[in-house]
């Protein structure tokens, strides 16, 4: 008798379903507060549109500048530890927000001082949380793995703005955060409950200092041949990404004439197709192999990001076009993550993880911020359709044509 695939692989791992379960719970939530920490700052203090850049910067600001620092120092600690301490931080700094509310003492300086360390905190767990999954799961399974904690984030993308639409308008926005901060509590104990033991890291005697790891974590990026092809890819991808964050709402409202509610439909397809993207990755890589899988989805990405510069004709095929890009195209950025990740996890040591991982992060996350300018200034100079198509083209052609250069072994590490 052939077993049922709902009682085989991760199905059957109780300690990776703890993890599962505290992450799916921590990302759902953790929706209620990207969207009600900006309400608290509109609704309740009257920020202004500069305060209210000011509050994104605090968000962004950790990634560029500790995400290097945070990757050397996973590679020296023990990670589940780590992201168990980190969980439990968020879950106070989160909590001061309904306290402060309620006592009366809630103002912006708080809200930049909860989001710049809830955010640091983030920068640390990521980089844990990476690193800790090859230790949690055999590599066999990690392609699975990683579907799955994308699936949660999947869900949560398409639930959790809905959720926190609702808990803020029931309790309203700084009570909705404590929701968050709950969450937190939750996932902590999840990894609490994890009880299969992780390999001990370096002892301090034997480590170097800070610096040399950080630039042993570049150069293992740099030298490994896949590695560099993924990161050359990423934060290609990264670059010319930015061009449609920055234009995508100016273009859809100015120029093709969507409403508010038909933008926010729109770009809620993007989650759907993300959800699509995690069911899809397992499948997509067993019948054409994991090379051919970064390369098509990358190449497929771009030729469907014509369809927002192609959108024109009556509102509703406009409608049409840019929701099937969304759909289609956020299904197969989803499939590329997750094996990129995946194999990024595959070939590095263990001892490299955190550092690779926060490598990779800063190649795509501290390239995106040049790219926002680039595609503002040539949106303005050359208008927004020509730039979108040149994002489309850039972020398809160029970013699959690093991934050309992946060596054919890679499909190994699906085996």
């Amino acid at each position: 008798m052939v077993p049922s695939p709902r009682h085989t692989g991760l199905w059957r791992q109780p300690d990776f379903l703890k993890l599962w379960v505290g992450q799916t719970v921590s990302e759902l939530c953790s929706r209620i507060t990207r969207d009600g920490l900006p309400l608290v700052a509109v609704l309740v203090l009257g920020a202004s549109p500069g305060q209210m850049g000011a509050l994104a910067a605090s968000a962004a600001l950790p990634v560029l500048t500790i995400g290097l620092f945070a990757g050397a120092w996973v590679d020296r600690l023990r990670r589940r530890p780590l992201m168990i301490v980190t969980d439990l931080v968020r879950a106070l700094i989160l909590l001061s927000v309904p306290l402060a509310a309620a006592f009366g003492f809630l103002d912006m300086s708080l809200l930049y001082a909860v989001v710049l360390f809830s955010s640091i905190c983030t920068v640390l767990f990521d980089s844990a949380y990476h690193a800790y999954l090859p230790t949690l799961v055999t590599r066999e399974h990690l392609i699975e793995g990683n579907s799955r904690l994308a699936l949660s984030s999947s869900l949560a993308e398409v639930l959790g703005p809905g959720l926190a639409g609702v808990l803020v308008q029931a309790l309203t926005a700084p009570v909705a955060i404590l929701v968050d901060s709950l969450s937190f509590v939750v996932s902590a104990f999840s990894l609490a409950a994890i009880r299969q033991p992780e390999t001990m890291p370096a002892a301090p005697a034997e480590r170097q200092p800070i610096g040399h790891e950080i630039i042993e974590g570049l150069a293992a990026v740099w030298h490994e041949p896949a590695l560099r092809a993924l990161a050359l890819s990423s934060g290609t991808r990264s670059f010319f990404g930015n061009f449609i964050g920055v234009l995508y709402a100016l273009y859809a409202i100015r120029e093709l004439g969507f409403g508010a509610a038909a933008l926010g439909l729109t770009i809620a397809m993007g989650g759907v197709g993300d959800l699509l993207g995690a069911l899809l990755a397992q499948p997509a890589v067993q019948r054409f192999g994991l090379r051919r899988t970064l390369i098509g989805a990358t190449l497929l990405g771009g030729l469907i990001s014509l369809l927002v510069p192609l959108a024109r004709g009556p509102l509703g095929l406009a409608i049409a076009m840019l929701m099937t890009s969304q759909l289609l195209g956020d299904g197969l950025r989803s499939i590329f993550s997750i094996h990129e990740i995946s194999l990024r996890q595959a070939i590095t040591p263990d001892r490299l993880l955190g550092r690779v991982s926060a490598s990779m992060n800063l190649t795509a996350g501290g390239i995106g911020p040049l790219g926002a300018l680039v595609g503002g200034f040539l949106g303005g100079a050359l208008g927004i359709r020509p730039t979108l198509a040149l994002a489309a083209l850039g972020g398809g052609i160029l970013s699959a044509f690093w991934l050309l250069r992946l060596p054919a072994t890679v499909d190994d590490e699906n085996h």
